[in-house]
């Protein structure tokens, strides 16, 4: 009988730590001038997303407690709520990611895979310019969190390994960029570009591939990468998180094809340039771990175990925890 491994994934933890608890959990709707769009704002977090987005630390303790034995697990981005929307760079997300994957470490050891999310990089706020990316965040999360740009992971037959979907989906974040900074950010991303195709190269036709990718609208750029469309066939699953419901993967898939709105500021652009392009999902056999929290509205939060057999003669089991508020 093939060797079986049992895997544990979780995504979007936004864990706060003491500094980033006293800014409130309206820190972003205070940030909003016009009253409208404040007042809009508000009623979306409190009734749909999150009320309280600065509160939500135990359910990484119950992570932690519930998820059993495992042979490895995979963190797939977003250990920091990102108040400042500036990543690493400020000290109180920092703060709040080495307390995040602290505890994940001091569980797991070895076993653990940790992918980059936005929110370790920073990015504008959803109606504001505040925030966006930069440089330092990449450094401190390389030098001071250990974060890998890119790992992979062979278990027998199956070949997990991960990308950095900022990274790959550049173009539509340079309103993000500081100017200095965007030749050091193009040249990281042809590095790991790189990195992800010699990955697809080097596959041998009897191994199949989970590919672990935190945001999807970097997948459309992998799609049209001409390398990794030839190897598509052998990725069994594409493990995303970064829409914290499945709620909302339903409506990307929904909304596929959407027209780019560029009339209202960059994140709404960015956001439907991505539903635009979302067919390029397709091909990549999306699997969503919901944050930890879930949403409000369905409270649906949770994480998922996978059972590979090394020969993968059979395909991955998920199955799905759920972690109800």
């Amino acid at each position: 009988m093939s060797r079986r491994f049992n895997i544990a994934i979780l995504s979007d933890i936004h864990y706060a730590g003491p500094t980033e608890r006293t800014a409130g959990d309206d820190y972003e709707t205070r940030a909003i001038s016009p009253p409208l769009l404040r007042l809009a704002l508000r009623l979306y977090r409190e009734h749909v997303w999150l009320r309280y987005p600065l509160r939500q630390n135990p359910q990484l303790d119950r992570f932690l407690s519930e998820v059993g034995r495992v042979d490895y697990v995979i963190a797939n981005g977003d250990y920091a709520c990102n108040v400042a929307a500036v990543g690493l760079s400020d000290d109180a997300a920092m703060e709040s990611a080495k307390e995040c994957l602290g505890k994940l470490r001091a569980q797991f050891g070895e076993k653990l895979r940790v992918n980059f999310g936005d929110h370790e990089l920073g990015k504008f706020r959803l109606l504001g310019t505040r925030g966006g990316l930069r440089l330092r965040s990449w450094q401190r999360g390389c030098a001071e969190l250990g974060l890998q740009p890119f790992w992979r992971l062979e278990l027998g037959n199956y070949v997990l390994f991960n990308c950095v979907s900022t990274l790959v989906a550049l173009p539509l974040f340079e309103a993000d960029l500081l100017p200095a900074e965007k030749p050091a950010w193009e040249e990281l991303r042809a590095q790991h570009l790189a990195e992800i195709r010699a990955a697809f190269r080097a596959l041998r036709p009897d191994q199949r591939v989970l590919f672990f990718c935190h945001d999807p609208t970097a997948l459309p750029f992998l799609w049209r990468d001409e390398v990794v469309r030839g190897k598509l066939v052998q990725i069994e699953r594409t493990i995303i998180g970064h829409l914290h419901s499945p709620l909302y993967l339903r409506l990307s898939q929904l909304l596929c094809g959407f027209p780019v709105m560029r009339r209202f500021g960059h994140s709404v652009r960015r956001m439907s340039t991505a539903l635009n392009e979302a067919r390029g999902w397709r091909d990549f056999h999306v699997l969503l771990c919901p944050s930890l929290a879930g949403i409000d509205l369905l409270k649906d939060g949770g994480f998922y175990t996978a059972e590979l057999a090394a020969d993968a003669q059979s395909p991955a089991r998920f199955q799905f925890h759920a972690l109800p508020r």
